[in-house]
């Protein structure tokens, strides 16, 4: 009979990264929010993606690294470019141009949804359970519950845009799952991650410059370029670095909860920074997602389990 696999748990080192990359993927939906404003979207995202490229083959040169030469090495990472940045920026930002950011949040934090399905079916190892799927419900209605009802004003309209935003979750989720070749593989998450960037970028930029002609666009202003560069640097680069670590020492569904996260960490950022007040729907959502994080972790279900007396009186556990 072949024995169920056990469920991955993070430890506080996973944690901390996992924490650390919501914030770092929290202040995208900020970025963006300057960008769109005065940058089509497709210019946008080959900006984000060419800038982290650059940025990341930099620090591979300066620290000695270099790419690999294989060639299916370099097919995955136009898959996982594909899947991870070309089809959900591209969503994402063309969504937040017709819907509010609160609620394109609310959408996004369905990645978690969809990747303990996508999971279940597509690898042998995170396999759907009571635990993970409670927990995940409650940690949506805790997203939801954080940014409030007043979010939810525009869900009835710009139904594409909605739908382009849940198509970018849905993105995401697979390449969760597919981004794990890359440990079989052998494949360092910073060489991943400018691999996936870089193949982006090879992608990106000649859509952006046949379908918005950027050279006729009337040049943004310094808060733009800002906004450009702490997207590509902070948002991509960084985060993306984590984001290989992570998957490879958690697992899908554990990555996946940064959606969970992301809500938070802009929350108490603006609290501790902007002066910005903590609400009771804020604390009541985070209780949520705490609550929903722990029965995914699963941690504390099975310490009750382990010191539960044994009916049958044999005194195993």
């Amino acid at each position: 009979m072949v024995q169920p696999v056990q469920a991955k748990v993070m430890g506080a080192r996973e944690w901390g990264m996992l924490i650390t990359l919501s914030l770092l993927w929290g202040g995208s939906f900020f970025f963006v929010g300057v960008a769109v404003k005065a940058l089509p979207p497709f210019t946008i995202v080959a900006l984000r993606v060419l800038l982290a490229a650059a940025a990341l083959l930099a620090f591979l040169r300066v620290t000695g690294r270099s790419m690999p030469r294989d060639p299916r090495i370099w097919l995955a990472f136009f898959g996982m470019g594909l899947l991870n940045n070309l089809i959900p920026f591209s969503l994402i930002v063309w969504g937040q141009t017709h819907i509010a950011s609160g609620l394109a949040s609310i959408l996004n934090a369905t990645t978690p949804l969809f990747g303990v399905v996508v999971a279940h079916l597509l690898t042998d190892d995170e396999k759907l359970t009571a635990n993970k799927l409670t927990g995940v419900l409650v940690g949506f209605l805790g997203v939801a519950v954080m940014i409030g009802p007043a979010a939810l004003g525009g869900l009835g309209s710009n139904v594409l845009a909605q739908f382009a935003v849940l198509g970018a979750a849905l993105s995401y989720a697979f390449a969760g799952v597919f981004a794990r070749r890359f440990k079989w593989m052998g494949v360092a998450p910073i060489v991943t991650a400018t691999g996936q960037v870089s193949a982006s970028s090879i992608m990106l930029v000649p859509v952006a410059l046949l379908v918005d002609r950027p050279w006729t666009l009337v040049a943004p202003g310094i808060e733009v370029w800002a906004a450009i560069v702490g997207i590509a640097l902070i948002s991509t680069a960084l985060a993306y670095v984590l984001f290989f670590r992570i998957l490879e020492t958690a697992g899908v569904t554990n990555l996946m909860l940064v959606t969970f996260l992301i809500p938070v960490s802009a929350i108490l950022l603006g609290a501790l920074f902007l002066g910005e007040s903590l609400e009771t729907k804020h604390l009541l959502g985070m209780a949520l997602i705490a609550a929903g994080l722990a029965a995914i972790d699963g941690r504390l279900f099975r310490r009750k389990v382990a010191i539960a007396p044994d009916p049958a009186g044999s005194g195993k556990i």
